[in-house]
């Protein structure tokens, strides 16, 4: 076979406005027929330039998503924040704070990967358009002229999106977290882009969108509070009753169960408000995320139980303290 011609003896079949075909010029070389070359560098020249460009795309998405993993194991392994609780519990506090951000160095990784795939692959595509011998200034055109519509049209869209994206950097909340949006609140079940899908205490599944929500209330970073508030009548001793709500929290706090859900030595903050026929007293604790529920329900039986013994009576209705007239 001879060897193929040089580019200025090719014939003008076998240049093109994307350059210039060696498998059109080694076909004519050979057997000296334009039609049989240009079927060549139609059917063998252009499909191995889009298969390189192709392996080139491959090649760079792999690399760049290395380099994205890489980041991401950084993010992972970054400084750790400083502890809320101190003493025995900051351990477990700073594993859960490591574990959140290891959640979200993954999901920003994750939507870096989807960016570069996509820019990659627009971009092969257009030079695969290109190398098919078209042109691609209108169609650069066009799509910017459509961008900018579908800007204007999908405003909500795009607000959602850049919500979203803000939402997850700023690790506002994540899956399994209980949050209040105001007009519902509930267990997060997804995060996407553009919606939050979360449960509520009924059941019921709430999609919200991203450029919907003006503030979120997070009862799941970090640590929680349980707050009890115990109502007592006005003929007990309110001094009596704080000793008492204090030796039953600090028992709840030394139960091996309860251990390590509550953080710190509870507190009895003291008389919280004054009703018409009761004393509220409130009691603390500090527990672990999205387990305030649990340590309050076992707080309140513990409460009910130790009143019965010690005699203390419950609230009664101010109507069965007065006497009817005779």
């Amino acid at each position: 076979m001879a060897v193929p011609m040089s580019v200025l003896e090719m014939p003008d079949t076998c240049r093109t406005e994307s350059g210039n075909s060696w498998s059109c010029a080694a076909v004519y070389d050979w057997t000296h027929n334009e039609g049989l070359a240009h079927a060549a560098g139609w059917l063998i020249g252009k499909p191995i330039s889009i298969l390189w460009l192709i392996l080139l795309a491959l090649g760079g998405r792999w690399l760049l998503h290395r380099m994205v993993d890489r980041l991401v194991r950084r993010a992972q392994i970054g400084v750790l924040p400083e502890a809320l609780a101190r003493g025995p519990f900051a351990e477990p506090e700073g594993e859960t704070a490591m574990t959140r951000r290891a959640q979200r160095a993954r999901t920003i990784g994750s939507l870096l990967k989807s960016i570069v795939s996509g820019v990659i692959f627009g971009v092969v595509l257009v030079m695969s358009i290109a190398e098919l011998g078209y042109d691609i200034a209108p169609l650069i055109t066009s799509a910017g002229i459509l961008g900018v519509a579908l800007g204007f049209g999908a405003q909500s869209l795009v607000k959602d999106f850049l919500s979203g994206i803000f939402m997850i950097f700023e690790d506002q909340y994540g899956v399994g977290d209980t949050i209040n949006l105001g007009e519902v609140a509930g267990t997060v079940e997804a995060v996407s882009m553009r919606v939050t899908r979360l449960r509520d205490v009924d059941g019921t599944v709430w999609y919200v969108r991203n450029g919907e929500i003006l503030r979120v209330g997070n009862q799941s970073q970090n640590w929680a509070r349980s707050v009890v508030d115990i109502a007592v009548g006005y003929k007990e001793d309110v001094g009596r009753v704080r000793r008492i709500l204090q030796e039953v929290a600090h028992d709840l706090w030394e139960d091996d169960t309860f251990r390590d859900l509550i953080i710190e030595e509870p507190e009895v903050w003291g008389v919280q408000s004054l009703g018409p026929d009761s004393v509220v007293v409130r009691v603390t604790l500090k527990t672990m995320p999205q387990q305030q529920w649990r340590v309050s329900r076992e707080m309140r039986e513990r409460v009910k139980a130790r009143f019965d013994d010690e005699g203390i009576q419950m609230p009664l209705p101010y109507w069965r303290d007065v006497q009817p007239p005779r």
